[in-house]
């Protein structure tokens, strides 16, 4: 059994689509090469910044023949007919086969396929693939046609076995397959032949290209952290920018520079990302004080000065870079010491969404919303209005200006620096979060009620203004903002009834206001359809903990239902106790139970609801249904008046065995009016009492 190598030579692939195009590569050509009829034993695909390699081992050398029959029109079917299957079918008229079937004579064509050899379906898969590659974006170049994500300038495709090698005969575009590549642009930048994967690898490695890219990330890593603990530091730990790195050298070279004294002041957050976005250098810090003061960055090639030369480039560029950063440091600092009134008046100027009004606008409304907010979740009513009308002021700041990324943490020095308390200063970063499943939450009552009226006002703003997700689209991150406002009461186990007459719902939609709608009418946001839609995202994030869709409707048909600390509280008991032999035989006694009742009600068309008589019972298992029923009643409602959702549903479990026991001994339809009316109102106290914890009506079982 032949391998295959394939190489695809070019100039610079962008670091950032060499991963995907790697994969991409892999399952093309495999899943093109399986089509027709080649199988193999494993593949593996490789990426550096100038090629894109894939390995095959254990192809099959020929594809197998396949026959195959199929069934065409009846034998006495419009000549026409016939041959145009004939023609379909690849065989001749005089070729098909007439079998008796039950519905007459039928024609059949057997088609027999011969097996092809491997490299003339290897040549038809791999034009196949290069010609449709899905690369983000493709550009042509000289008279060709083919597109491709810089210039392609060979290809190497060899079947290699125990008896040699053969390149597979593929032109592409002028482009002619062979079996040569080229090493390191610079160091070793002649072509050399290769027999076969480990000699190619081998080849690859002497000519100063290490073809591996988690191979080139875990030496990058490791000559860093060696480096900056030789001189008591550490390496700040960021897995992005290492990939990224990885896939900008085929040779990497680590080196270490200084970070000038009039700079080691700003900011580490300023310092590492200035450093990650313009030079891609990583920051190293001391771990003691926590100050950045040197980085690393990564070359291409080794130099006869030991890159002496490319660092002191590098230290001059960063000191330009750095130069900018501290002008818009002092400048921000200078504002923020003033109380950033100037930053505000800006804001008020600044768009938000041109059916929403402006930044300020929409600060005013976050503000109003974080004091209503604030003393439900234990927060200062003043304080949390003042956090929230400075958490954005650091939008028109020059720094956040230059990067985007550090709005919120630029906030937090800004505010701090103007004399303002720390848990007023934290709100600026903390109120963002969290931005997704895995991001911290805030704690800080201050920082929780900010958090919320943000989140809560851009619900309620994009709601009134009837821009909700539709399928996959969600421009304006809307689910992400549900998911924050659901994590936020939970995660710090708050009660806030979202939406009360005075609920931070209600409030923020009387806030925005209607807004005009299509042909003049005004409608403003629908609270009831949002609080609809933060259930859903809450569906998922329970669903995502292990309790079903079911159990959480079940809950949400209850009243409080927008208290969704209170509402998860019922769910995980409920989730609980039906995990239980007595929780999921209640379920079947009360459908039974509920069945009866209902069918009872629509048949008669009165209502069963006007207490049952003990005095009607008609032996123990009845008298003992109403002694279990009154229990329960009285166990439920003392456990609800408290929030203990656990024992109430421990109460209504206890009802299974008298449920059942019940079922057993009596005939409800009995042929007596009297007694058959009130074991129907008996059911009715059944269905009455569990519907007091749960609607049971749709979970499922």
């Amino acid at each position: 059994m032949p391998d295959l190598l394939i190489e695809l030579f070019s100039e610079e692939i962008p670091a950032r689509m060499q991963a995907r195009a790697a994969q991409d590569l892999r399952q093309r050509v495999t899943d093109g090469l399986v089509e027709a009829g080649l199988t193999y034993a494993s593949a593996g695909a490789f990426c550096t910044p100038r090629r894109l390699t894939l390995s095959v081992e254990g192809l099959l050398a020929a594809s197998p023949d396949t026959r195959e029959e199929r069934k065409g029109p009846r034998a006495d079917a419009p000549e026409k007919a016939i041959e145009g299957f004939a023609r379909g079918a690849g065989v001749s008229r005089t070729a098909l086969k007439t079998r008796d079937t039950p519905k007459g004579p039928v024609l059949f064509a057997v088609i027999a396929r011969p097996g092809r050899p491997a490299a003339e379906i290897v040549a038809e898969v791999l034009e196949k693939v290069i010609r449709g590659f899905p690369w983000p974006r493709s550009m042509r170049w000289g008279d060709g046609s083919l597109r491709w994500v810089r210039p392609l300038q060979s290809v190497l495709c060899l079947l290699s076995a125990e008896d040699g090698s053969d390149v597979v005969p593929l032109e592409i575009d002028g482009i002619v397959a062979g079996n040569t590549t080229a090493g390191h642009r610079f160091m070793a930048p002649a072509r050399f032949a290769v027999s076969g994967f480990d000699d190619y690898a081998a080849g690859l490695k002497r000519a100063y290209v290490v073809l591996d890219a988690a191979e080139r990330a875990d030496h990058i890593w490791a000559e860093a952290t060696n480096q900056a603990f030789a001189n008591g530091l550490e390496v700040v730990e960021d897995r992005g920018l290492l990939a990224e790195v990885a896939g900008l050298v085929e040779w990497p070279v680590v080196l270490m520079g200084r970070i000038g004294a009039a700079f080691l002041d700003l900011p580490p957050e300023v310092l590492q990302t200035s450093m990650k976005e313009h030079q891609k250098f990583f920051s190293v810090r001391d771990p003691r004080s926590g100050r950045i003061e040197r980085f690393v960055t990564v070359a291409n090639r080794e130099t006869a000065d030991n890159g002496a030369t490319i660092l002191a480039g590098n230290e001059k560029v960063l000191g330009a870079r750095l130069s900018d950063a501290r002008f818009f440091w002092e400048n921000d600092l200078r504002v923020a010491r003033a109380g950033m009134g100037d930053w505000l008046a800006t804001l008020e100027n600044v768009t938000f969404h041109n059916k929403l009004g402006t930044q300020g606008a929409r600060i005013g409304r976050i503000a109003a919303l974080a004091r209503a907010i604030a003393p439900s979740v234990g927060a200062d009513a003043d304080a949390a209005e003042q956090a929230a009308r400075l958490a954005k002021a650091d939008l028109s700041s020059e720094m956040v200006y230059e990067f985007p990324e550090l709005q919120g943490l630029m906030g937090r020095y800004y505010i701090t620096a103007a004399g303002l308390p720390e848990d007023v200063a934290a709100v600026a970063q903390a109120h963002y979060a969290p931005l997704g499943p895995s991001d911290t939450v805030p704690s800080a009552p201050l920082s929780i009620a900010v958090a919320l009226a943000d989140k809560i006002d851009t619900l309620a703003g994009f709601w009134a203004i009837d821009e909700k997700p539709t399928g996959s689209k969600d421009p304006f991150a809307l689910r992400r903002a549900a998911l924050g406002v659901i994590r936020l009461i939970l995660e710090n186990d708050l009660n806030v009834a979202l939406a009360d007459p005075d609920g931070p719902l209600e409030a923020a939609a009387a806030a925005i206001g209607p807004r005009p709608r299509d042909k003049g009418s005004e409608a403003g946001a629908d609270v009831p359809d949002l609080l609809a839609f933060i259930h859903d995202r809450l569906k998922v994030y329970l669903r995502d903990q292990g309790i079903r869709h079911d159990i959480i409707d079940a809950c949400i048909a209850m009243p409080g239902n927008d208290d969704l600390t209170q509402l998860v509280r019922r769910a995980r008991a409920l989730n609980e106790v039906l995990g239980t032999d007595d929780g999921e035989n209640l379920i079947q006694g009360f459908k039974r139970a509920n069945n009866l009742l209902t069918q009872a009600e629509a048949q008669d068309g009165v209502e069963y609801s006007f207490g049952p008589d003990i005095k009607w019972a008609a032996n123990d298992a009845e008298r003992a249904l109403f002694a279990a029923l009154d229990r329960a009643e009285a166990a439920i409602g003392a456990a609800l008046g408290q929030q203990d959702f656990a024992t109430a549903m421990q109460a209504m479990a206890a009802l299974r065995g008298p449920i059942d026991a019940f079922f057993d001994a009596v005939q409800v339809n009995d042929a007596n009016g009297t007694l058959r009316r009130n074991r129907l109102n008996l059911l009715h106290r059944i269905r009455s009492i569990c519907a007091g914890v749960a609607d049971l009506t749709g979970i499922e079982g």
